[in-house]
């Protein structure tokens, strides 16, 4: 069965197939989470079977609620499905939008809602192979250098987080 989504089609917020979302480039609701570690943020490589940007690294976690679903149930679910990381408490940063190609002509037309989460360097996580194929710790000012520097990287998504609204997520953490 497929996965729906909430987005908005013709000014009104309906339950559409995710990847109709996409192909249409139709605007439609997503989570995003930044696991921390003082300065350091946990990243994941995306799965090489996921339907767009496979291999990618990205943020800790991101997704399109269910329908009906609130935004901080959703992140706590995919913590869980993606990274099998549970118990941490979220924190609402900062809600964004923004457009971009995905690539194989595929469009994410978010509206994110972002949430943080402390953790410390011994945070256990138990990685789903179907939608993550790694993950690591990086310090938060390397992780915004490379995504300037490198191509065909990371995700269209985490480079728009942390080129226009780093200082909105991270706070007093985000540098130049």
């Amino acid at each position: 069965m497929s996965e729906m989504i909430p987005a908005w089609v013709n000014g009104q917020l309906t339950p559409v197939e995710k990847l109709e979302a996409h192909q249409k480039g139709l605007r439609h609701k997503a989570i995003s989470v930044f696991v921390m570690d003082g300065d350091r943020v946990l990243i994941q490589r995306r799965a090489l079977g996921k339907y767009h940007t496979p291999g990618f690294w990205a943020n800790t976690c991101c997704t399109h609620p269910r329908w009906n679903e609130e935004s901080k149930t959703c992140a706590n679910r995919r913590l869980a499905e993606e990274l099998g990381i549970t118990g941490l408490t979220l924190e609402f940063r900062e809600q964004v939008e923004y457009r971009a190609e995905v690539g194989n002509g595929l469009i994410e037309h978010e509206v994110v809602d972002i949430f943080i989460a402390a953790a410390g360097p011994d945070l256990k996580w138990d990685l789903n192979p179907e939608e993550v194929m790694d993950a690591r710790w990086i310090a938060l000012d390397d992780l915004a250098r490379e995504t300037r520097e490198t191509e065909g990287v990371y995700t269209p998504w985490l480079r728009i987080y942390l080129e226009k609204h780093s200082d909105a997520i991270f706070g007093s953490l985000a540098s130049a």
